[in-house]
């Protein structure tokens, strides 16, 4: 029994109907209807949340849906393999030419035009589908920035999350029109490419993502260093107590870091973690990266660090005293001790000669 037939009678038995498991799942209608009637194929299962969803709904054992899916998944592709791969649409060519710098879009259209589906074209076209798909599977779960960009395209909610579903499903050789016009043309600003060296530079659009552009380039690795992921670092990942509120750029960064004999232990990816997180170990930032206004919590926190920064100081400062100093400073310290009780002595009895000789002029008097 394949995967729709599995759901179809899992709502016949539960007397439930296709649209009670699109608001489950929190698509539409139409996307549960085109994947049951196999006009769309299941998405991947570590790109979507959505068979979960659909799972609990149905009161399947934990991981059924997903598993059926990856089965089916991997008889497809072992016959797609056996295929040729089939050049672009040319409406999906002319999105990505378009959003080329615009000095170099005839060159490029040359280099593209001269093979059906070239390497270079091939290249370009992958790295802008990472991309897109990179950011659309952060902002899956993110209700707003799905609502902002269904406006873009006049569609609902429900209806941009199984557009996404199905995009982050599909991979260079079926990328359609409609995924350029749905994802590239907004989400990518430009792109550029060195043809020399190959490095590419891909601009983002703002006002829908974080991130403002990414680099990729052809990196040549000394010998004897390695290429593959350390062990410590894989032992870090897959530990969600160390690693579970890591975000992309974090542990794209953690696993960017090569060392030449030592192998480091997932400990230090922690806290390697920790030091990232920790301002003091970094500069400040300039005047243009700082808010216009701080908030009561901000000022605060502000100057807590300062007020670290400073005992720290204070610390290390006194930490490189020499020993004969710590010892000249104890010696002034006694001295000063010695002294203030000689005084306070004196002045002890000084009161106490004063006050008898008051008691002797008073009896004088009364005689």
């Amino acid at each position: 029994m394949d995967v729709c037939l599995l759901i179809k009678q899992r709502l016949l038995e539960l007397g439930l109907e296709q649209r009670d498991l699109a608001a489950a799942a929190e698509v539409t209608e139409s996307y549960i209807s085109q994947l049951l009637t196999r006009k769309k194929a299941p998405p991947a299962v570590e790109r979507t949340d959505v068979y979960d969803r659909m799972n609990d709904f149905l009161k399947l054992p934990k991981g059924k849906l997903a598993a059926m899916v990856e089965a089916q998944r991997r008889e497809q592709l072992k016959k797609k393999l056996a295929d040729p791969p089939a050049p672009l649409f040319k409406e999906v060519r002319e999105f990505v030419i378009r959003k080329c710098k615009p000095q170099k879009q005839e060159l490029i259209r040359d280099i593209f035009e001269k093979q059906a589906f070239g390497e270079l074209e091939r290249l370009v076209t992958q790295k802008l589908l990472d991309v897109t798909k990179r950011v659309s599977r952060e902002e899956l779960k993110n209700e707003n920035w799905l609502r902002t960009l269904g406006k873009l395209h006049d569609r609902s909610y429900q209806e941009m999350r199984g557009v996404i579903l199905e995009f982050l499903d599909t991979d260079v050789f079926n990328v359609t029109p409609e995924h350029c016009a749905a994802f590239i043309a907004p989400l990518i600003a430009d792109w550029d490419m060195h043809l020399d060296s190959f490095e590419m530079h891909v601009a983002l659009n703002p006002q829908l993502t974080s991130r403002h552009e990414l680099q990729f380039r052809f990196v040549e690795i000394p010998g004897g260093q390695r290429a593959t992921q350390e062990p410590g670092f894989a032992e870090f990942r897959s530990t969600a107590k160390l690693s579970g509120d890591a975000s992309e750029a974090e542990i794209e960064f953690l696993s960017s870091l090569r060392f030449t004999h030592q192998r480091p232990t997932p400990l230090y990816y922690y806290r390697e973690l920790q030091n990232l997180r920790d301002p003091l170990h970094f500069a400040d930032r300039s005047n243009s990266d700082l808010p216009k206004s701080r908030d009561a919590e901000g000022e605060e926190k502000r100057m807590q660090i300062d007020s670290r920064k400073s005992a720290i100081h204070r610390w290390s400062q006194n930490k490189k005293k020499s020993p004969a100093d710590a010892k000249s400073q104890n010696g002034e310290s006694r001295t000063r001790d010695s002294q203030s009780r000689k005084s306070q002595g004196h002045q002890s009895s000084t009161g106490a000669k004063a006050a008898s000789g008051r008691k002797k002029r008073g009896r004088k008097d009364v005689n």
